[in-house]
Order: C-alpha cells, then sequence, then structure tokens
C-alpha cells in the first residue's frame, strides 16, 4: 500500500472512530433522511441554514465504516459554507468518486476536495460507492426536498 494510500486510509478510521458533527440538531431548518437498503446503511442529517449559508449541521445513524467517515468528512466541509458551495461540493464530490474506474482523474482534481479526496479510492469497490455517497445525497435531499427520504437505490 502506498504512503498516501495508508494516510488516507487513517484518515478515513479516524473519522470512522470520531465521527464529527454526530448529532441531531433540535433547531434544523432542513433535514432529510438517507437508506441504502442493500447494507442497511442509514443516516439522517440536519442543517441549520441562516440566509444563504449552513451555520450547523448534524447526523446520526448507523452503517460502515465508509460511510460514516464520509458523512463526517461531508459535514465538516460544508459547515459554514454557503447552500451554493455545499450543493457545488456534492457535484465534484459524486463526479469524482463515480468516474469510471479506468479513467485517470488528474491530481488537482483530487486535491480541490482537500480530505474527501481520501475517499476517492472507493471507485475500485462498485458496491461501496454507495456507501461513500449516502450521506452526500441525504444532505442534497435536505437542501432541495427537505424532510425527505432518498435511497441509494432511487
Amino acid at each position: 500500500m502506498s504512503e498516501v494510500n495508508e494516510l488516507y486510509q487513517e484518515l478515513i478510521l479516524e473519522h470512522n472512530k470520531s465521527p464529527r458533527n454526530f448529532k441531531q440538531l433540535d433547531n434544523a431548518t432542513h433535514d432529510a433522511d438517507g437508506y441504502n437498503p442493500l447494507c442497511g446503511d442509514h443516516y439522517h442529517v440536519w442543517l441549520k441554514v441562516e440566509g444563504d449559508r449552513i451555520v450547523d449541521i448534524g447526523f446520526q445513524g448507523n452503517g460502515c465504516a465508509i460511510s460514516k467517515s464520509s458523512a463526517s468528512m461531508m459535514t465538516s466541509a460544508v459547515k459554514g459554507a454557503t447552500v451554493a458551495q455545499a450543493k457545488e461540493l456534492f457535484e465534484k464530490f459524486h463526479s469524482l468518486i463515480t468516474t469510471n474506474i479506468d479513467e485517470e482523474i488528474p491530481e488537482e482534481k483530487i486535491e480541490e476536495l482537500g480530505s474527501l479526496g481520501a475517499l476517492v479510492g472507493v471507485r475500485e469497490f462498485p458496491a461501496r460507492i454507495k456507501c461513500a455517497s449516502l450521506a452526500w445525497h441525504t444532505l442534497n435531499a435536505a437542501l432541495n426536498n427537505p424532510g425527505k427520504t432518498v435511497s441509494t437505490e432511487n
């Protein structure tokens, strides 16, 4: 395993062990529920949006290390961002992890994502892409259709 991959793996394990923003928001303005029926991963995402800025975010639920780490990293990345920035980050992240494994991804595209780049390796395991993207689809639903339940199989 390369040194970079080892660092990425450590980052994923750290976010799984000590997830950031793992909490329910009682004063949320937006929320959604996300479910992966193939593996049973299930998360709820809450947002507090003031104006056009995400001032707080939380998530709770259960899932594998990849899904929990991705949710934790996502909340850290979008907290304090504008809604437009969060939607743009969703598009960039989703595009990267769903890019065909045979396609080379320019290093600068991975670097644009910061620590989220650690999750690009899930492309090698197609079943794990849904694990990494579950919280992101839930975030997207919370921003676009608050209160909605999304599934990785829709």
